[in-house]
């Protein structure tokens, strides 16, 4: 499985606590996601650049040159899992970029349904913010791991209410874990903001314009957020002990005291 997609699921659940005396299992502390796209990164220093990022995204324009430059970054900064963003619809060879070491592709709806056969790579959709809303349903009943939410940016893209309302209305209609583009100069308050809101991690461009340590400055921010309270968590199921069977699932929404 993708090492990216099993941290992200992980990341975006919170165990709820078990019934009866079975021993709490452990679990990570969820945590916002950082995802570093390096598509006009310092290579010689792609390392330093990425450092801090729980992933790595490398825009693929054309699939021979993009898988060639995603083997290398990959041998750079093999210590975080890279995916492969592909640009053009028309691409197949999905193969080509497990073989290069990626681990995730991000690609848009009107990829082939090609890239379904190999079952090994993560798989995260890309939607238009502009997406017509009663679509939404229909996408996270896909088979993708997760969701790229896109919107239109400018050369000084910042975060607007506009993006908190279309974020929080994602969260509210996807049971699925999704990503958001956000700028380098995003603040601690944004990404706390955007964490209440539903958001599940973070993408971010790296520019040879801004210090190498960007991201690591990033990562504490995401590190000091405090957990929110009102966050729509994506939860596991509970297990209920029964005498003489399985256990079984309970939900929320049956009556736990017994009344019915």
């Amino acid at each position: 499985m993708s090492q990216f997609i099993d941290k992200l699921k992980r990341m975006s659940q919170v165990a709820p606590q078990p019934i009866g005396f079975k021993a709490a299992p452990l679990v990570s502390k969820p945590r916002l996601l950082l995802v570093a796209s390096a598509d006009r990164a310092d290579v010689a220093h792609l390392a330093d650049y990425v450092s801090g990022a729980d992933a790595g995204l490398l825009p693929i324009m054309e699939l021979a040159s993009g898988v060639k430059r995603l083997k290398e970054v990959a041998q750079l900064a093999p210590d975080i899992p890279w995916g492969g963003l592909l640009k053009d619809s028309g691409q197949r060879g999905t193969k080509r970029i497990i073989q290069a070491g990626g681990d995730f592709i991000v690609f848009p709806s009107n990829t082939s349904l090609k890239v379904l056969e190999d079952k090994e790579v993560g798989k995260v959709l890309v939607v238009k913010s502009s997406l017509d809303k009663s679509l939404l349903k229909a996408v996270d009943e896909l088979p993708v791991d997760a969701v790229f939410i896109t919107a239109q940016e400018t050369s000084e893209y910042f975060l607007t209410w506009h993006h908190l309302i279309l974020f929080r209305h994602f969260a509210d209609l996807l049971t699925k874990p999704f990503l958001v583009s956000v700028p380098p100069s995003v603040t601690a308050n944004e990404l706390q903001t955007l964490w209440e809101m539903g958001v599940d991690g973070v993408v971010v461009d790296i520019v040879v314009s801004q210090p190498a340590g960007k991201l690591k400055e990033l990562r504490r921010m995401i590190d000091s957020l405090v957990l929110p309270s009102k966050r729509r968590w994506k939860k596991t199921t509970a297990l209920i002990p029964r005498v003489g069977g399985e256990p079984g699932p309970v939900t929320e929404d049956e009556d736990e005291d017994g009344d019915g």
